[in-house]
C-alpha cells in the first residue's frame, strides 16, 4: 500500500501543482454523481410517495386552482430532482480547462528553462513537457468519465420527473 501511495504522489509532482485541482475538482464532481445516484435510488422513492399521498388526498383535481397545486408538486420535486445537476455539468466544463491551464503552466516552464540553459538541456525540458501533458490527460479523462456520468444522472431525472408528472393524473 505504501507503493501505491509513494507511485501516486510521484505521479502527482510530475503534472504539477494543477494537477491536484483537476483531482480535487473530480471529486467533487464525483462526489455530486454519487449522491444523485443515491437520491434517485433511496431518498427519491419517499419523496415521491409524500407528494403522491398529497395528491391523492385532495377530492377535487380538475379545477384551476387543482391544475396549479398539481404544478407546485411537480416544481418542488423536480427542484429534487434536479439538484446538483447544473454544478455537475459545470463541473464537467471545467476539467479539459484546467488540464488546458496544466499545459500552459508546464510550457512555461520549459520556457523558462530554455530562457536560463540557452535552450540546449533536454533533460530539464522534458519535466516542464511532462508537467504539460500530464495535467491535459488528466483534464481529459476527468471530463470524459463527468460526460458519461452526467449523461447517466440527466437521463434518470428527466425520466423521473415525466413519471411523477404522468402520476398526478386529474382523471376525478
Amino acid at each position: 500500500m505504501d507503493e501505491v501511495i509513494k507511485a501516486l504522489l510521484s505521479f502527482m509532482d510530475k503534472g504539477g501543482p494543477v494537477l491536484w485541482a483537476i483531482a480535487a475538482l473530480t471529486l467533487i464532481l464525483w462526489t455530486l454523481v454519487l449522491e444523485r445516484v443515491w437520491y434517485y435510488k433511496t431518498t427519491f422513492k419517499q419523496d415521491k410517495s409524500e407528494v403522491l399521498k398529497q395528491w391523492e388526498a385532495r377530492t377535487e383535481r380538475k379545477s384551476w386552482n387543482a391544475h396549479q397545486v398539481r404544478e407546485k408538486l411537480i416544481s418542488r420535486m423536480n427542484l429534487k430532482i434536479n439538484e446538483h445537476l447544473a454544478f455537475i455539468q459545470a463541473l464537467v466544463a471545467l476539467a479539459p480547462l484546467f488540464g488546458l491551464l496544466g499545459t500552459v503552466w508546464g510550457m512555461i516552464e520549459v520556457f523558462n528553462i530554455m530562457a536560463v540553459t540557452g535552450g540546449g538541456d533536454a533533460k530539464s525540458m522534458a519535466g516542464g513537457v511532462s508537467k504539460a501533458t500530464i495535467p491535459t490527460m488528466a483534464g481529459m479523462v476527468a471530463a470524459l468519465s463527468g460526460v458519461f456520468s452526467n449523461t447517466y444522472v440527466t437521463s434518470i431525472a428527466s425520466r423521473e420527473s415525466e413519471l411523477l408528472a404522468d402520476s398526478l393524473t386529474t382523471d376525478h
